[in-house]
């Protein structure tokens, strides 16, 4: 059977993304991975989440009998990246809420409302990470720089103010097992209350004073609104229809791991 991680299968090799979807118009679910036997322990994938995330996640509920990657050469057992990480992220969300400084009550509520410790934080491991291999390699340490750090902090408050938004745009009532922000206070103050930890997410960007950094990350949000627009849209023809959904997937959710991992490097390139 193919290795979702490598796309290898036997002898051959091949990557993940020369698999074929098959794709319906406002779709939200794919058999691509039923269709080749791969066996994962979820049916539904949001359309939001891009080849890479769900690569990843069929890797981590793989067994080391199907994938052929699941043992390094060195017999060295598979860490949980998060177990890797989890240090450079402690207090990641108390932290967040500082920067959420605000003097009306509900607001505040509205905007903390996501910010509980309960999401993943996929996309600030990554970050994190990233940062560490990157200073390995480039300063020959593993500790993390604050500005590498904030860089993990901002990528998930630009998540969460998308999150926000897309939740006013699909009129969806819940999200992470409880009510969204638009189904309690209403969607016009759900969309203030995104626009607000957009904005608190650009002062922490602008205090860290890197113009390439910033750059770097300004050019996620309009990947974020480009992203919805084709959302919004689809084609007829399959093979312009398959380009659509990956233009608008990397805009909508790859945009962001991509240059919040390119951010962080930044910082190496100019102090080594």
């Amino acid at each position: 059977s193919d290795c979702l991680w490598c796309g290898r299968r036997g002898n051959s090799w091949r990557t993940v993304a020369s698999i074929p979807l098959r794709l319906r118009t406002g779709s939200r679910r794919t058999d691509l991975f039923k269709a080749k036997g791969i066996p994962i322990s979820f049916s539904k994938i949001e359309d939001q989440i891009d080849l890479g995330v769900v690569a990843w996640k069929g890797f981590h509920h793989m067994t080391p009998a199907v994938c052929c990657c699941s043992k390094t050469q060195s017999g060295e057992k598979y860490t949980d990246p998060f177990k890797l990480g989890w240090r450079d992220l402690k207090g990641l969300y108390e932290d967040i809420r500082k920067e959420l400084l605000i003097s009306t009550t509900e607001l505040k509520e509205m905007s903390e409302y996501y910010f509980d410790g309960k999401g993943k934080a996929f996309r600030p491991i990554i970050v994190v990470l990233m940062a560490r291999a990157c200073n390995s390699h480039y300063n020959n340490s593993r500790d993390m720089q604050a500005s590498q750090r904030s860089v993990a902090l901002i990528a998930e408050m630009i998540h969460t103010a998308s999150l926000v938004h897309d939740d006013v745009i699909d009129d969806a009532s819940s999200r992470r097992g409880k009510h969204t922000v638009n189904k309690i206070w209403g969607e016009k103050k759900a969309v203030l209350a995104g626009d607000l930890i957009l904005s608190a997410a650009s002062i922490a960007l602008a205090r860290i004073g890197n113009t390439t950094v910033i750059s770097i990350l300004t050019q996620v949000i309009e990947d974020l609104v480009r992203g919805e627009f084709l959302q919004l849209g689809s084609k007829e023809n399959e093979n312009e229809r398959f380009a659509h959904y990956l233009e608008k997937t990397f805009k909508k959710t790859a945009s962001l791991i991509a240059n919040s991992c390119k951010a962080v490097c930044t910082f190496c390139l100019f102090s080594s």
